[in-house]
């Protein structure tokens, strides 16, 4: 049993929503309503997390947005093989705010606050896929100060630092058959808070006419690296919170964790193109640099009431595209309308499909409106329509009883609905 143990823990992770989770980008009522493209396009502030480098090119000496969702999460799994059904809803509030000061024409100045990863997972309690994920609640903030500078009316560039602060709160069984003397399943609570880590945006935005703009941005990979956080054992057997009698037994008392979590560096190219006064098209082409995502090790600091090995977890994502298209029609100087759609590919591969993060390829259907309820204030309002395609995937990879390639699978049927408001003020 105790080789069980040891083998089980071995699979031991921390949450992998800091990598990916349901990755909903939220960051803009207006351009998430035109199907989140935005690299070349100057709206509004939103343009800050979009393209620095567009900044320059906004009218206004001040330009602010604001804004927050309502983020419903469902998935269901099955397995009718084996008589296996589960679901999970979840709700999330990501925000963003952003304001951009033009100091000349030639330089623009600005701060954008938002939340790329802030949604939830949580299953049952001691369901079939435990041994794999009970919950994850993720908290990410990104505070990012940028710089436009406007080298000529037809090419401009633009970024800044970015700072990232966040917590994390895992929970999942250390197997599928540990219970304490009372038959309650033995499970780890993972805590960390107050992580932070740097990276870096930058980009260009060219305009070869007045009615076309082609823009790019490239965010840098973040590594958030979480240093003595909480690993908390609840319902322990007795014979598992004993002292070691050798290097290879396991002791399953509360001690700390050290990781290294990668968020992947991402390029963004694209387009906008003003068909007329009221009408303007874009497109937008995403390539998120998952491949550094191999593996999640964690490591476990041993202490007088506590042995537990490193965890190594194979992830082995790979590099994905997401393909975005939107519109917006401006009929009249109190009300713009939009709509677009987007194809976002999944990063996980065959046989690395977890329940932690039940993510396959997605279609999004977005739209939305502004009305300006004065010339200098406008109300924002978006809408999200996530449906991710129905997969047939496992988890090939958890380790149990010398075997290092026990297999937990079903079908996964996913969707997100996110209904969006804010405000946008110029001046």
């Amino acid at each position: 049993m105790r080789k069980l143990l040891s083998l089980t823990m071995m699979a031991l992770a921390t949450s992998t929503a800091f990598a990916g989770g349901y990755r909903v980008s939220l960051q803009g009522q207006k351009q998430l309503a035109m199907g989140h493209t935005g690299v070349g396009v100057v709206n509004s502030a939103e343009v800050l997390f979009f393209n620095p480098a567009g900044a320059v090119y906004l009218k206004d000496r001040f330009s602010v947005s604001v804004g927050a969702n309502a983020l419903f999460a469902r998935t269901k799994f099955q397995n009718l093989e084996n008589n296996l059904r589960n679901s999970t809803e979840n709700v999330g509030t990501p925000f963003s705010a952003y304001i951009a000061y033009k100091a000349t024409d030639y330089l623009s100045v600005g701060l954008a606050v938002y939340t790329p990863y802030g949604s939830a997972v949580e299953w049952d309690k001691d369901w079939d896929g435990a041994h794999l994920v009970n919950d994850i609640d993720l908290q990410a903030i990104y505070v990012q100060p940028i710089v436009s500078v406007k080298v000529s009316e037809q090419f401009s560039v633009g970024g800044g630092p970015i700072f990232v602060t966040g917590s994390v709160n895992f929970n999942r069984n250390v197997g599928r058959s540990v219970t304490d003397e009372m038959g309650n399943k033995t499970d780890v609570t993972i805590d960390q808070s107050g992580v932070t880590a740097w990276g870096w945006s930058a980009g260009f935005m060219v305009n070869p006419t007045d009615k076309v703009r082609i823009g790019f941005n490239y965010r840098s990979e973040i590594t958030m690296k979480a240093r003595d956080g909480a690993a908390t054992f609840n319902q322990v057997p007795a014979y598992l919170a004993d002292a070691p009698t050798s290097p290879q037994d396991i002791q399953l008392g509360n001690t700390t964790f050290n990781a290294n979590l990668p968020l992947p560096a991402e390029l963004t190219a694209g387009f906008s193109v003003q068909l007329s006064d009221k009408w303007l098209v874009a497109f937008d082409y995403n390539r998120t640099f998952w491949n550094v995502y191999d593996a999640l090790i964690v490591d476990f600091k041993a202490s007088p009431t506590s042995q537990v090995p490193q965890s190594v977890n194979p992830r082995n994502y790979k590099d994905s595209s997401t393909y975005r298209v939107g519109t917006q029609f401006k009929p009249n100087e109190k009300f713009s309308f939009r709509a677009g759609a987007y194809f976002d590919e999944s990063p996980v591969q065959a046989g690395y499909f977890a329940p932690e993060t039940p993510r396959n390829d997605s279609v999004g259907l977005t739209g939305g409106l502004t009305y300006m309820i004065t010339n200098n204030l406008g109300v924002d309002v978006s809408f999200l329509y996530l449906h991710f395609k129905e997969i047939d995937a496992s988890y090939n990879h958890y380790i149990e009883d010398g075997n290092a390639n026990v297999s937990f699978g079903g079908t996964y049927k996913n969707v997100v609905f996110s209904p969006g408001v804010g405000l946008s003020y110029r001046f």
